[in-house]
């Protein structure tokens, strides 16, 4: 699977990981899959990792991704995102990315490492 999450209950979590080659319908059946999980919370924040993606969405792609999260409102809220990405072309994308969604997410930001993004998380939610 190219996108593949794990929900930690207890702290409204969500980490979602992103292999190899990913496509705009791969990410689509994912927001699909999060809509139907009924261990959802209403409230989720976001650890988004894309340091193992080898492809680069287009900004249409973009604008597809976040019209789609912006849809996912009558089902989950979305609090903080964290993105963690591996590559220069990935930091570049994943700004767009900030830009088109901030209406979508309280706080954005990214990360080069799992561990800053975790910490910043945690920030997010005590100062919540």
């Amino acid at each position: 699977m190219p996108v593949t999450y794990t929900i930690d209950k207890s702290l409204g979590l969500i980490r979602t990981r992103c292999l190899g080659r990913v496509t705009l319908p791969d990410v689509i059946a994912h927001f699909r899959e999060l809509e139907i999980d009924e261990k959802c919370p209403k409230r989720l924040d976001v650890i988004l990792d894309l340091r193992d993606t080898i492809s680069l969405p287009s900004s249409e792609q973009l604008r597809a991704v976040t019209e789609k999260i912006g849809q996912l409102r009558n089902s989950v809220r979305f609090g903080a995102c964290a993105l963690v990405v591996g590559s220069d072309a990935w930091f570049g994308t994943a700004q767009v990315f900030e830009v088109l969604a901030a209406r979508s997410f309280s706080a954005t930001k990214i990360f080069r490492e799992i561990g800053a993004a975790e910490t910043w998380l945690e920030y997010q939610r005590s100062s919540a």
